[in-house]
């Protein structure tokens, strides 16, 4: 059976800023043809449960990897590098458990696609393919 990587917070895990969960009734669906690892990158990277809601800051996830950009918290904390180095330790859960596929949470500052995420931007740029619920 093939293996991904989900936001945690999509499979009902309460590990979202807010400290609460945002599961998706269509991405459990999705699931059921996978063994997944659920990960919350911003948790990996040291932050706490809650947190302070952050936002990407001169750019997008790509930006922030290349130094370009920030991630700064509604409290003005600047935590881009917990935000790498959660998307960092993602990243190796990837390599370790051969992942090419990753399913992630919308409109977020780690995982988001449409608007790219820090996680989300690693993981692209590595080859894994990302869905965005």
């Amino acid at each position: 059976m093939k293996k991904c990587l989900i936001s945690s917070c999509l499979v009902g895990l309460c590990t979202r800023y807010d400290g609460q969960s945002k599961p998706s009734a269509h991405c459990l669906r999705y699931l059921d043809n996978f063994i997944y690892i659920p990960v919350c990158p911003e948790q990996l990277g040291g932050l706490p449960t809650p947190r302070p809601a952050a936002d990407l800051v001169g750019g997008d996830g790509m930006d922030v990897l290349t130094g370009f950009a920030s991630v700064i918290t509604q409290n003005k904390e600047d935590v881009t590098n917990e935000f790498i180095a959660g998307a960092e330790a993602v990243l190796k859960i990837a390599r370790d458990q051969d992942i090419r596929l990753a399913l992630l949470k919308a409109r977020s500052p780690s995982c988001g696609v449409k608007k790219l995420g820090v996680t989300a931007a690693l993981l692209e740029s590595h080859g894994i393919k990302l869905v965005e619920f």
